[in-house]
């Protein structure tokens, strides 16, 4: 169905920018107002196909507005802004929760998730924080929407779908590496990567990909094969600004 998708997806690219988003992303994300002007329509491109094409949904009373829409719109748009949207092709629905929540899976709060069929949970606060905290290494809706990326390629096993065949081979090496490095830790972060990322391969993409847009400099300098290996698969060289997340 790759064409009807296309069809209206060029029916939505017609469609005005509406001019209160573009406040709203000024107000609320910070990356925004850095992105270089050439890349801007593109973004605003992007933004309006997610934001149009996808189903948001609150949970517990959390009401959905375009503030909530645009923000987390703008955090999905800015992992493939030098890739592709078709890598949420399988997304089709954002639950929205007004604080954290409970997975009766699982042990304690949830901040976010990403599940198998289709769906991203997020905790309204979680995503704010995470943006308003460009530098810490810690981004909800940037770790929960690379593992949609993840997922794209079939599976949730730390390997999204390369550029090209001969990527494979150094990407996991590389990831493996580090992986493991983070493993023999035994639960502590290495400054760099949380040791969140020491769970399972998929996590540690998802822990990887926080850190290279938020902490570009410090991976550059002190695993520098890993940075690599995101500014080929992203396409793009964060550490070239100085400000610490963004493009």
């Amino acid at each position: 169905m790759g064409w009807l998708r296309r069809f209206k997806r060029r029916r939505l690219l017609k469609r005005p920018f509406p001019a209160e988003w573009e406040k709203i992303l000024r107000e609320e994300v910070p990356f925004y107002p850095h992105l270089p002007d050439e890349q801007r329509d593109k973004f605003h491109a992007m933004l309006k196909i997610f934001i149009w094409e996808k189903h948001f949904f609150g949970a517990q009373g959390m009401e959905i507005t375009d503030r909530v829409k645009v923000v987390i719109a703008a955090a999905a748009v800015r992992l493939v802004l030098h890739l592709d949207l078709d890598f949420y092709d399988r997304l089709t629905e954002i639950v929205v929760y007004p604080s954290h929540f409970k997975n009766p899976k699982h042990d304690g709060v949830t901040l976010g998730e990403a599940h198998q069929w289709g769906t991203v949970v997020l905790s309204w606060p979680a995503v704010l924080r995470g943006l308003k905290n460009p530098c810490d290494g810690f981004d909800t809706a940037s770790h929960e929407f690379a593992h949609v990326l993840d997922r794209a390629s079939g599976y949730f096993d730390g390997t999204p779908e390369l550029r090209a065949s001969g990527h494979y081979r150094p990407w996991a090496v590389v990831m493996s590496k580090y992986f493991l490095r983070l493993q023999e830790r035994q639960g502590r972060g290495d400054g760099l990567l949380r040791a969140y990322g020491a769970k399972n391969e998929a996590e540690f993409f998802a822990v990887a990909t926080e850190a290279f847009f938020e902490k570009p400099l410090q991976m550059k300098e002190l695993a520098p094969d890993l940075y690599a290996e995101l500014e080929r698969f992203y396409g793009l060289d964060p550490a070239a600004d100085p400000t610490c997340g963004l493009m």
